[in-house]
């Protein structure tokens, strides 16, 4: 890295107008966190190049990194304004939004990023996520199972699923996603622990308790009380 450095420098030595070696010197600051430094090469790239939309997105990701969210929804909403088919930028400001629980505007973000890639499994699992935040538990749901259809490995939108179809009181479901989520992921403490939950609900107490001892071994302290209490 440093020597990438090194050599982006000299081409802007050799020539101050190169507007990409400034990007690049600032895409390597950023992988070493020296995140300030890489903004003044991406607002030098941006100066040189007012219309270059990499230069704008990734500064929104080094603001974003930094905590400064809606310094980061500027840039990508001006990498957007460049470029309309800027399916990261829709997705990042997305998430960015999400952090400021701006829910119904990350949800428009993660649906235009659909719009672009219909494949895109994230964008279906935050939207996911959103969608649950403003209660909309069914269209929740689609969304996590339209992530699964894409990508059967998602851990957490099995989980979230399974969260979701708790509190629908749709139990015996919850069961089959938190056991999906745990075969993905078994050291998922949270997983065992709300499969015990369901178990619970259902009656099956010794089902039950061998979740809540799994989610206790993994860390719970919740699952560790109901082990106390019940089991």
């Amino acid at each position: 890295y440093q020597e990438a450095i090194a050599d982006y420098s000299k081409a802007i030595e050799i020539n101050p107008q190169y507007a990409v070696a400034y990007l690049n010197r600032g895409n390597v600051r950023t992988l070493l966190e020296v995140y300030q430094e890489g903004i003044e090469d991406y607002n030098r790239a941006i100066e040189l190049n007012p219309q270059y939309a990499n230069a704008y997105y990734n500064r929104g990701s080094t603001k974003e990194d930094l905590g400064d969210y809606q310094g980061a929804i500027a840039d990508y909403s001006k990498a957007i304004e460049i470029n309309p088919q800027n399916l990261s930028a829709y997705y990042n400001r997305g998430n960015t939004k999400r952090k400021l629980k701006d829910y119904q505007g990350a949800t428009s973000d993660y649906s235009k990023a659909i719009a672009i890639n219909p494949q895109l499994a994230a964008a279906y699992a935050n939207r996911g996520n959103t969608k649950r935040e403003l209660k909309d538990y069914q269209g929740a749901i689609a969304d996590y199972s339209k992530a699964i259809a894409i990508n059967p490995q998602l851990a957490n939108a099995y989980y979230n699923r399974g969260v979701l179809k708790g509190k629908l009181k749709d139990d015996q479901g919850a069961i089959v996603d938190f056991s999906r989520a745990i075969a993905i992921d078994p050291q998922d403490a949270y997983a065992y622990y709300n499969r015990g939950v369901a178990n619970t609900e259902l009656g099956n107490r010794k089902n039950a308790c061998i979740d809540f001892k799994k989610a206790a071994s993994l860390g719970d302290e919740d699952a560790a009380e109901w082990v106390k209490k019940q089991c």
